[in-house]
């Protein structure tokens, strides 16, 4: 009876086992089932679920064992009823398996192809930024040479009018040498026009008392002549 009494607690303990492993199994199933990739991330989900799997079927074998082992038939017949129901359910929760790895293969296949085409969107966009971005630089660079040319022309433009400027500049100063020297010729001629109006005058002062000291003379002769004796 003591054996009996341990064969059934182990009967119990190996009936728990079986059911916590197959909720476990469920379980990483439904995270199969949900799971949109990486590989790796679905690689390792199947790794823990081979394990469960191995655990429930050495338990569903313990249990087997543990059935054959029974004293009574009905016990026996029992736990054998007991043990084909699990592995049918172990059965259901394999092809439950196999399915969310299907589904879970195909949504990653999917996600890889939408980031493929994203990617290749992403590509065709930085191409076509790519080609914007070297128009617009060939636009600046030509804008630039353009401002470049302009600026070479004002430059020359400058360096004319500073040149005519300077021409200009020396003709005015050439002019201003020619100015100068006439003023100065123009005050020498007033000077000696001046000098030469003064010496006329003193000639014809110098006239005029010779004249006078002439018909002084004589008048005096004649006078002495006609009138000896006044």
């Amino acid at each position: 009876s003591n054996m009996a009494a341990a064969q059934d607690v182990h009967v119990r303990i190996c009936n728990q086992e079986i059911v916590k492993f197959d909720l476990e199994v469920k379980a990483l199933i439904q995270d199969i089932r949900d799971c949109s990739g990486p590989l790796s991330a679905l690689t390792e989900l199947n790794t823990k679920v081979k394990e469960k799997f191995q655990q429930l079927r050495h338990r569903i074998q313990e249990l087997e064992q543990l059935a054959k082992e029974q004293d009574k038939e009905s016990d026996k017949q029992v736990l054998l009823q007991e043990v084909e129901n699990h592995k049918k359910q172990m059965l259901s929760n394999q092809t439950s398996w196999r399915k969310a790895n299907l589904t879970c293969k195909i949504a990653i296949d999917n996600l890889e192809k939408a980031e493929l085409l994203q990617g290749g969107d992403l590509l065709r966009q930085r191409k076509t930024a790519k080609e914007n971005l070297a128009q617009t630089s060939s636009t600046i660079t030509e804008n630039l040479m353009g401002i470049s040319r302009v600026m070479s022309q004002q430059v020359q433009q400058s360096e004319e009018a500073m040149q005519t400027l300077v021409t200009s500049s020396r003709t005015i100063l050439d002019a201003s040498e020619e100015f100068k020297s006439m003023s100065g010729t123009i005050q020498l001629g007033r000077k000696l026009i001046t000098k030469y109006n003064r010496r006329e005058l003193t000639d014809k002062l110098l006239i005029f008392l010779a004249l006078a000291l002439f018909l002084a003379t004589v008048l005096y002769i004649v006078k002495k002549r006609l009138f000896p004796f006044l």
